[in-house]
């Protein structure tokens, strides 16, 4: 059984109202990396970037990532 690693960023988003170009304006990331995470096609994550993400949107790092079996 293999483990994998759900981001949950474009539900916070939702959520929070919040566009993901309006994100990348805020914390400086790239939309292009945002966009990667919001589709849950990311292979790395810069942990600077989560950190920035997590900041702003007022979260911690387990509110984004999930570990899904």
């Amino acid at each position: 059984m293999s483990l994998r690693v759900d981001i949950g960023l474009q539900q916070i988003l939702d959520d929070q109202g919040l566009s993901q170009r309006e994100l990348s304006r805020r914390t400086g990331v790239r939309l292009a990396t945002i966009q990667s995470m919001c589709n849950n096609e990311v292979k790395q994550l810069t942990l600077t970037n989560l950190a920035k993400i997590c900041e702003e949107l007022e979260l911690d790092i387990q509110d984004i990532l999930k570990l899904r079996r």
